[in-house]
């Protein structure tokens, strides 16, 4: 199964401070300067949930056996190769050889069965657990070779390993990922300073360290949009992908030092509806909820008109995707009907939401859309931390707004009530497995299809709008990507124009 991330900007992109601070790019040729609205709260991907981490740590100081592009193609990173037996259970991976971690430890295959064995034990703090479900086992072939069993084939598998949910630690220096990882990538953990920045360094043992141009990378934590619009504008921040005002965006449009872009994400924006908890396990009180909702002033109002509506969980670029934003046209009457029919109509329901411009914005607006249609709605602002201990950990929420950034995550509907969103049912568990097993793209399109139509269908979450990448870049920044077709980007491809 694929899970998610969950995200503050719904980004994962390449953030980094220069070394003096206020320094512009002109004067730091081998570093760049990129901010990043949300501060990870640990640095281990394997073990949290936050799409941070990825942004700043997978693929750039941690490594996985494989790798996916701007396109989303998979290739090959700490696997130089690999094989596929016929039936699609035993893959067969031949591993780099000279690589050693940062501290000088030789990566071999002992640590990527560490690491999977890690990822799969019971007692396994790694967030997205059931991509590692298929495996039934893991066998060292070699010094550099290993051999991995499948319980069914798996689609996404590929796919799946190349997430810094698999990156390959070594057992020698596992404990300290959380603070300061040590792994095999382009960039080695220098420091962090809570609250305002962390930076990267150039490993100069990568092995094509002499194509990585930038020396130095710092992430700048910069949470506020008019703080983040001035640090651009000011030559104190090189670049700001995810940017989170898209408000701000005509004045560095019309500015020739900055290029601005808008590409796609597989971040679906959703007003997340507790189905574990009355009223939200009635389906015809979802489905006035989506009633009361009215897309297109949530995105004029939260995101300035930069944003896709979407209308069930799956991104509109999607080779599967279908349109069923029609569905629950936007009636504030009809939703008051059936508020009242369900018996809830006056009673109070609280959305929680996580201190991110999009999802408090969104909040404001969805707070009076539900009041228009005959709802006591209130907004509750919470910190990320409170966020993920009270509403994704302990499901101790009626509503939220968050951005799903991780792809092919239609498998959260299939993680059962244990899951945030509260919601089980055998029927789909069963076609999130048939569309995840299926070999043929045409069919498993046609799978996703029936997906989308049983999600909408019974109002599951309230659908939004596809988060966008909004990036703001010096106009000679080199290398960076546009779009997010998955949480991380190896920087080792930035430079600086001559």
């Amino acid at each position: 199964m694929a899970f998610t991330r969950i995200s503050g900007t719904g980004l994962a992109g390449a953030f980094a401070l220069a070394i003096a601070f206020g320094a512009t790019a002109a004067s730091a040729e081998t570093s760049v300067s990129i901010g990043f609205q949300q501060e990870p709260t640990t640095l281990d991907p394997t073990s949290d949930a936050t799409a941070a981490i990825d942004g700043i740590i997978t693929h750039n100081v941690l490594e996985s056996l494989t790798v996916a592009n701007e396109s989303g193609e998979v290739l090959p990173a700490l696997a130089e190769s690999w094989t596929i037996s016929d039936d699609g259970l035993t893959y067969r991976f031949n591993l780099r050889q000279g690589v050693t971690y940062h501290d000088g430890t030789a990566f071999d295959a002992e640590d990527v069965k560490f690491s999977f064995d890690r990822a799969m034990a019971d007692d396994s703090e790694n967030p997205t657990k059931g991509i590692f479900s298929p495996v039934e086992s893991v066998t060292v072939i070699d010094s550099h070779t290993v051999e991995m069993v499948l319980k069914n084939p798996d689609a996404f598998f590929l796919f799946n390993i190349a997430r810094g949910d698999a990156s390959i630690v070594a057992p020698e220096s596992v404990d300290q990922l959380k603070t300061a990882p040590i792994g095999t990538g382009a960039y080695r953990f220098d420091s962090w300073t809570r609250g305002d920045r962390l930076t990267l360094a150039k490993n100069p043992d990568y092995r094509d360290a002499a194509d990585v141009a930038l020396d130095k990378v710092v992430i700048r934590f910069i949470s506020d949009p008019a703080a983040a619009s001035a640090a651009l504008l000011s030559g104190e921040l090189d670049a700001f992908p995810g940017f989170p005002a898209p408000e701000m965006l005509p004045q560095f449009e019309a500015d020739p030092r900055f290029t601005v872009t808008m590409g796609s994400t597989e971040g679906e924006v959703i007003l997340a509806m507790n189905n574990a908890k009355p009223p939200f396990d009635n389906v015809e009180v979802r489905r006035a909820v989506s009633h009361a909702i009215d897309r297109a002033a949530i995105i004029d109002g939260a995101m300035y008109g930069r944003a896709t509506p979407i209308g069930s969980f799956y991104p509109p670029h999607g080779p599967a995707y279908v349109d069923l934003l029609d569905t629950y046209p936007h009636d504030p009457d009809t939703a008051r009907a059936m508020f009242e029919e369900a018996g809830v109509a006056g009673s109070t329901m609280t959305i929680r939401v996580p201190p991110f411009p999009y999802a408090m914005r969104s909040g404001e607006i969805i707070q009076a859309q539900l009041t228009a249609a005959g709802i006591d709605a209130k907004v509750e602002n919470v910190e990320w931390g409170f966020w993920l201990d009270e509403i994704y950990k302990k499901q101790n929420y009626d509503m939220t707004i968050i951005a799903h950034t991780s792809p092919n995550d239609m498998g959260n509907f299939a993680r059962g009530k244990s899951y945030f969103y509260g919601f089980e049912d055998p029927d789909f568990t069963d076609l999130w497995n048939r569309i995840s097993t299926e070999a043929d793209p045409d069919t498993r399109n046609d799978l996703l299809r029936q997906g989308q139509e049983y999600l909408t269908e019974n109002a599951i979450h309230g659908f939004l709008f596809q988060l966008p990448r909004l990036g703001v870049y010096d106009a000679r920044l080199r290398g960076y990507w546009t779009a997010s077709p998955v949480l991380y980007e190896p920087r080792a491809s930035m430079s600086w124009a001559e």
